[in-house]
């Protein structure tokens, strides 16, 4: 039995139990939208007319996840199953949270819901789909509306504009017009949802999108990019030189990588998610380090972003730092951002300097973003190729072996402690990663060598 399944069949149970008690129960939002879609759903969330205390009362292990907003969790075999109680709310007056709800019947509960495609309800007994609000029409047309007024619905909670992003880019549908229009008229409220929450929904545009570099598209289209992350606005008509970047401005450069991150093979070595900020924020400091300089090939001049990657590195990581990123996740992108032209490098770096390149925890990353920065300019990739056979061929032997010589080896030939003595083991570790010295003990001996000449 797959978990999917095993999460379904607890759900069935959940609902045939309440409907068993007498209470009018289905199954209610997104698993029913992504299985009339012919998507497994990850969760069931299911709406009743039974009290928060009568699911209680009817489950013998609960958790009150919002019991003020008749929401309970029960558990089943270690899978939790939202039971919320049907609502209508009012109003919202922190964008967010209703300042009273009422409980109320199945179609009132599906008025106050935020898309029509998410309002619609099933009964796994009967196999009856509910539609009080036209979402079913909506899934076969393709279209994201809001129920009801969309300012209403952006009032209510202000995280639902980047939802209507997220739904339209993941399902690849459309918008409608009057929720579209409504998105632009409110986006400037999206500060007022918290970083948290934004990044988080960013992050699954990002991630789930078909095409995410369209989703920045509409993001900028609809105004939201403008408040949730400008430094990607200003992207926008910074020339590239062509014969590196075809493509054009670094904001196409930067939508075209996106769009090859989705379909993405499984990486063990770094998350979709670190990916994603990779892409979108390599070139942040680009405008800012745009300018003309002599070109000794033509005598004329050509663009260059002199240091962009070091500089980008640090706007990246406050733009993160503002998103609330995982701090860990934050400083594999931000070192990944610093170092990511230096593969360009690699055909012509010295042995040691490229396998301290591949044996650092972040390389994985840096070689796929590497990969992609080529494919979205002008398709070639001959450094790529040069490091995935050198990542290849350290397969038996790690790129950053053990060191042969250590501190206590340099202490007991009676080096002093001090900068030099690191310095020293540095040097003595490029000669063992370029294989310029092929032991231990002819390493110990040059060593006394350096101790003598020093």
């Amino acid at each position: 039995m797959t978990e999917e399944s095993k999460t379904e069949q607890i759900a069935r149970r959940i609902c045939y139990a309440l409907q068993d008690a007498g209470h009018e129960t289905y199954w209610a939002g997104g698993c029913v939208r992504d299985r009339q879609l012919g998507i497994p759903p990850k969760d069931y969330d299911i709406a009743t007319a039974a009290t928060p205390d009568q699911v209680e009362a009817l489950f013998p292990k609960t958790v009150a996840i919002g019991k003020a907003f008749g929401v309970i969790a029960v558990i089943e075999q270690g899978i939790q199953t939202e039971v919320t109680t049907f609502r209508a709310e009012s109003p919202y007056s922190d964008g967010r949270h209703p300042d009273t709800i009422t409980f109320c019947a199945a179609k009132e509960d599906a008025r106050r819901r935020d898309f029509t495609i998410n309002a619609l309800f099933y009964n796994p007994r009967t196999e009856q789909l509910i539609d009080h609000v036209g979402g079913l029409d909506d899934l076969h047309q393709q279209i994201v509306r809001a129920v009801g007024d969309p300012v209403q619905r952006f009032q209510e909670d202000r995280l639902r504009m980047l939802r209507a992003v997220r739904f339209s880019h993941t399902l690849n549908f459309q918008l409608d017009a009057p929720t579209r229009q409504a998105l632009q008229a409110q986006s400037a409220h999206i500060t007022t949802v918290s970083a948290e929450r934004i990044q988080e929904e960013l992050s699954r545009t990002l991630t789930e999108s078909q095409q995410p570099g369209h989703a920045l598209i509409t993001l900028h289209a609809t105004g939201l990019l403008d408040h949730i992350l400008p430094e990607a606005v200003e992207l926008m008509g910074v020339e590239q030189p062509p014969d590196y970047h075809p493509e054009g401005d670094v904001f196409t450069h930067t939508v075209r990588m996106l769009n090859l991150t989705n379909p993405h093979p499984a990486s063990n070595a770094y998350t979709p998610r670190e990916l994603a900020y990779t892409v979108l924020l390599h070139d942040i400091a680009k405008p800012e380090t745009f300018a003309w300089h002599p070109d000794p090939k033509n005598g004329g001049q050509r663009i260059r972003f002199l240091g962009h990657e070091k500089i980008g590195a640090t706007k990246a990581d406050a733009i993160l730092q503002r998103l609330k990123l995982p701090t860990r996740e934050r400083q594999r992108i931000v070192s990944v951002i610093a170092n990511h032209m230096r593969p360009f490098q690699a055909p012509a770096m010295r042995k040691a300097t490229l396998r301290r390149m591949i044996g650092q925890p972040t390389f994985e990353l840096l070689l796929e973003l590497h990969r992609l920065d080529g494919l979205g300019s002008r398709g070639l990739l001959p450094s790529y190729t040069f490091l995935q056979k050198a990542l290849q061929s350290y397969t038996a032997e790690p790129a950053l072996p053990e060191r042969w010589i250590t501190g206590n080896d340099l202490r007991e030939l009676d080096i002093p402690a001090g900068p030099h003595l690191g310095k020293l083991l540095e040097e003595a570790y490029d000669l063992q990663l370029n294989e310029q010295i092929t032991s231990r003990q002819e390493l110990l001996e040059w060593v006394k060598t350096q101790r003598e000449n020093r």
